[in-house]
Parts: structure tokens; sequence; C-alpha cells
């Protein structure tokens, strides 16, 4: 048990540090360069590669799809629900509660711990989480819908393509296969860099609500994800990689968003880097837990 926990954490925390001394000691580290190429590269040819060859029966993937939206919901519901009583910004606060890092930690998590099966179920909730941040979570921070961007995003083409492939029983050739999974290889490597050379350069401001508001995020995450994975009767792999993907910090997307438009982008830092850090804790303790 102890091997296997140990097993899915060092990668990702090994990768994650080697791009934090990687920026910490002065190195150049081409972030929007690099952001561009995972999000509209790399992700959309995983997602692609990984709904083509989709192994998952199509009524757990129903299952999975209809428990992704709903946990999102919640963590919207919920979310807007304790900041109001909490007296704070919904515009600032909200999208670091809703929007959990589902890519740059979730899905190596999840790879290492649960496996290629597992991780199937965990891109059926990233490609959702994906989505739905850059639809209602950059509407939030922005105070209005970004329709064209929405239009522009990769990875919706690449849920629509790779469903079809699987549905119509498609299959592509070797070089254009060998291809897509080639350059979709390269995403958790880079995400988990890219998440390094993020703490490496946010900031903490106010520690004590950016740490009760850290706890907020992973501990409504693990308790949403456990109870809507039960109602829908997900177990096994499905189940793992919902409750773990539920329960990451605060995407770093929500620190750029707040930045964007200048919305208390030191406030969503502190989050950011503090609910990471915690996980360094609970990933552990969830996995723990969910590995059977």
């Amino acid at each position: 048990m102890f091997e296997t926990i140990a097993t899915a954490i060092a990668p990702v925390l090994l990768t994650a540090l080697l791009g934090y001394f990687w920026t910490r000691h002065g190195r150049h580290f081409d972030s929007t360069a690099m952001t561009l190429l995972v999000t509209d590269i790399g992700t959309p040819c995983l997602v692609f590669s990984t709904y083509a060859k989709m192994t998952v029966p199509p009524a757990a993937f129903v299952a999975t799809s209809a428990a992704s939206v709903t946990i999102l919901a919640c963590f919207l519901g919920f979310g807007a629900l304790a900041l109001r009583v909490s007296g704070l910004s919904l515009r600032t606060y909200l999208p670091s509660m809703s929007f959990p890092n589902t890519g740059n930690l979730g899905l190596p998590l999840v790879l290492y711990a649960f496996g290629p099966e597992g991780m199937a179920f965990a891109i059926v909730f990233l490609t959702f989480t994906s989505i739905a941040n850059f639809t209602i979570g950059q509407a939030i921070a922005a105070g209005e819908v970004n329709w064209h961007g929405i239009l522009r995003m990769p990875i919706i083409y690449a849920v629509i393509l790779g469903t079809g492939a699987a549905e119509l029983h498609i299959d592509l050739p070797d070089w254009l296969s060998n291809t897509v999974s080639l350059l979709g290889s390269i995403t958790v490597p880079l995400m988990l860099l890219m998440l390094g050379v993020s703490l490496a350069q946010l900031r903490v401001a106010a520690l004590p609500r950016a740490f009760g508001l850290s706890l907020l995020r992973i501990g409504m995450g693990a308790g949403v994800g456990f109870g809507i994975t039960a109602l829908f009767g997900l177990h096994g792999p499905a189940r793992a990689a919902l409750v773990l993907q539920s329960s990451m910090p605060a995407a770093v997307f929500n620190y750029l968003f707040a930045l964007r438009w200048k919305n208390q982008p030191e406030e969503v830092a502190g989050i950011v880097v503090v609910s990471t850090l915690i996980t360094i804790v609970t990933a552990p303790a969830l996995l723990y837990l969910l590995i059977e």
C-alpha cells in the first residue's frame, strides 16, 4: 500500500520541484509558450487519443460524465454559499473554490496511482472542468462570458472527434495514431513542470484567509467527490479518479484569469500556493483511502 502511494506521489512531486527550482535559480522558462503548447496541442491530442481508444463501457462513461457535471455544480453552489456567509467577493474567490487543478496535478496522480483505466476517467472529469473553467470560471472573473474564446477551445473539438471515432469504430492509420499519442504524451510532464514554475513565481497574501479557503477547497472537494460518486454508483478506478480530481487544489488558471482582469490576483495566488502545499499531505491520505 505505502509503496504504491509513494510510486504515485514521487514522480509528481519531483517533477514539479524540478520546475520550481529551475525558476528559483534564475533559469528561463517560457510559461506563455508552454501554456499554449499544452492547452492547444498537448491536451487536445491526449484527450482525442484517450476518447478514440476509449475502453470505458458506455454506461460507465455516461455516469462519469453526469457525476462530473454534478460535482462541478455542487462546487459552484456550496462555494458561493460559503463565500456569501463569509462576506467575501464571489468574483475573486469563487473560481478558486469551484475549479480544481485537474490537469497539472490531478492527471499525473491518477495515472501513477490507477493506471490507464483511471486516467480515462480522470480525463472525462478534466474535460468538463476545463470547459467549465474557461466558460463559467472566466465569466465570473471577468464579469461577462467570452463566447469567442469558448468556440476557440481545442479540447471541445478533441472530445467531439475522439468520441465520434470511438462510436463509429474508426481506426486511424498507425502513423496518425502514433503522432497524436506522441504529442499527447508531452502533456503530463509539461504540466508538472509548469506547476512548479508557477508556484515559484506566485506570492502568498493574507495567509490566514488563504489557508482557510484552501482547506475549504480541498475539504469540500473530497466531501462532494465521495458523496456524488456514491450517489451515481461509481466504484473502482472511476470512483478513485473522480474523488482524487475533485480534491485537487485551486487551478493555476484561476490566478491567470484574476490577473488578466485585475481581480485581486494576489489573493488568488495565495490560495493556489497554499492549497497546493496542503495537497502534499492530503493526497497521500486520499490515496490510502482509495487504493483497494
